[in-house]
Order: C-alpha cells, then sequence, then structure tokens
C-alpha cells in the first residue's frame, strides 16, 4: 500500500510590489509591500500581500498568504466560466463573462493574471472603477467565487436540466 503525498506545482506570478514608508522617531522606515497571484493552472487560484524590508522576503509573505486564500474556481466546457457576474472590491468593479473557444483571455492587468492562473482560456472582462491591482484582482476573486455551475443550479433550485436550460 503506497500513498502518495503529491504536492501541487504552484505557478505564482508578480502583480506589483510597492515601497512604502513609515515615519519613526529616527527618520523614515522603507519597506516594500508586494502582491501575488499563485494558481494551479487548472480551477485553484488565490491572491495575497506580504510586507518586509527585502523584497524577496515580501515576496516569499506574499506567496505564503496567497496560499492560505486559495478558492475553487467551475470551469466549464470551452475553458470558460458558466455564467456572467460581477465582482465587487472597495471602488474596484470587475465584470467577467463567457467567451467561446479560440477568444483567448480578453483582458488586462491584474484581472489577467488571475483568470489566467485559475487556468480558464477563454473569456471576456471589463474593469470598472479603481485601477489599483490589488483591488483588481480582489474583486476578480470574489466574481470567480460567486459562480455557480449548472449542477449546483439545479440543486439550489430543485428543477430539472431542461428547465434550468429553458427548452
Amino acid at each position: 500500500m503506497t500513498t502518495q503525498n503529491k504536492e501541487k506545482d504552484w505557478e505564482k506570478r508578480v502583480v506589483k510590489v510597492s515601497r512604502v514608508s513609515k515615519v519613526v522617531k529616527g527618520g523614515k522606515k522603507i519597506s516594500f509591500r508586494a502582491t501575488v497571484v499563485v494558481g494551479d493552472m487548472e480551477d485553484k487560484v488565490g491572491v495575497g500581500i506580504g510586507k518586509a524590508e527585502e523584497v524577496s522576503t515580501a515576496i516569499k509573505k506574499a506567496e505564503t498568504d496567497a496560499k492560505k486564500n486559495v478558492i475553487t474556481v467551475p470551469i466549464a466546457e470551452g475553458k470558460t466560466i458558466p455564467h456572467a457576474t460581477v465582482g465587487i472590491e472597495c471602488g474596484s468593479k470587475v465584470f467577467i463573462r463567457p467567451a467561446v473557444p479560440g477568444t483567448g483571455v480578453i483582458a488586462g492587468g491584474s484581472v489577467r493574471i488571475v483568470l489566467e492562473l485559475a487556468g480558464i482560456k477563454n473569456i471576456l472582462s471589463k474593469q470598472l472603477g479603481s485601477n489599483n491591482p490589488l483591488n483588481n484582482a480582489r474583486a476578480t476573486i470574489t466574481a470567480l467565487k460567486s459562480l455557480d455551475t449548472i449542477k449546483q443550479v439545479m440543486e439550489k433550485r430543485q428543477i430539472s436540466l431542461e428547465q434550468v436550460l429553458g427548452k
């Protein structure tokens, strides 16, 4: 009897590294804040932030935080999402909707990074409101969290497949 403890291969992408300062008694204390997205390119994705006095340490902290906040994304046929949705986080609004195979990922900035690392290949998106990369990434995660598969809708409403599809 053998058990395989397979560690997932997480791919990470750094969205932004900011230099931040804090005024203390002796002057200014400089540190770095990193925003990182991790995903397995299949159906799991997470966003995290980390702060440290060195860039590499901040990135490691952000990666650890992102792995703690991983969500599972329902992916429909054609490597797209089941339905259109909107995610809101602070001042950022991200609208995502499914696309036909061959469209690609039509998105910009941190939204594109989140969708690609989630394993979505065909999708249309639009960023509305703020252009803050962290809030846009979190709004995308919120939108992906709100997705339901057809099976989940059937169970929630207690109706048949034909009624869900409107046939």
